[in-house]
């Protein structure tokens, strides 16, 4: 159950936001925003792109009801690992091209373009919500601040939600809708913003996938 959730999270094998291929399919930018909208997504951005390392806990939503946590680092641009708790045997590490799930247990990984997955958003360099995204809906609430965004590549479309702290803008959860409509979610808590972070959490071990492979033929 949690490998099919980092699948989704890393994108799935066959259908959804990991696919073999490095072309992105550009999105449109926002559309039929009021102007408190547009500057809600303005106010975001800019808090957004003024973090460039996170990292805390985080605890993780199946669509089968499942749960999971670990902990998470976040370098940007590109970069994140999520490394999950016991009984999982998860690891997944983005390096900023690739994204890589490995067992622990099996000693074994699979890697898939970073660019095919709905990460792409939260650890891009700089981002503009409202003209690099195509934001479908902005609700502001008294706690929160959700976002949805509609998000196609060129192998799959679905959604992702992302919810903000109303006060400071902090980024609280993501959710992942593949076009089936299955939600994987992640919400993060204990986050500690731009502090400095050991760049060895994110490399991925390319040689091992290329011996993997050789053992399978």
């Amino acid at each position: 159950m949690l490998k099919r959730f980092a699948l989704r999270l890393a994108g799935h094998l066959s259908r959804p936001f990991l696919a073999a291929a490095i072309t992105l399919t550009l999105l449109l930018p926002a559309q039929a925003l009021t102007q408190q909208e547009q500057k809600t997504l303005q106010e975001l951005s800019t808090y957004f792109n003024s973090v460039k390392t996170m990292h805390g806990d985080f605890i993780q939503f199946g669509p089968d009801g499942s749960q999971s946590d670990g902990k998470f680092y976040i370098a940007r641009p590109g970069k994140v690992r999520f490394y999950y708790n016991k009984p999982s045997v998860l690891d997944i590490v983005a390096d900023g091209k690739s994204v890589s799930v490995r067992d622990r247990k099996l000693n074994t990984q699979d890697i898939w373009p970073l660019g095919q997955t709905p990460l792409r958003f939260l650890l891009s360099d700089s981002i503009n919500l409202e003209k690099d995204t195509n934001v479908t809906n902005v609700l502001v609430e008294k706690d929160l601040i959700t976002v949805t965004i509609f998000d196609k590549t060129k192998f799959n479309s679905g959604t992702l939600t992302l919810i903000f702290d109303t006060d400071d803008f902090a980024l609280k959860q993501w959710t992942v809708t593949d076009q089936q409509g299955y939600d994987t979610s992640v919400a993060v808590y204990n986050v500690v913003s731009n502090a400095p972070t050991n760049q060895d959490l994110f490399k991925i071990d390319y040689l091992a996938n290329a011996n993997q492979r050789k053992g399978r033929n």
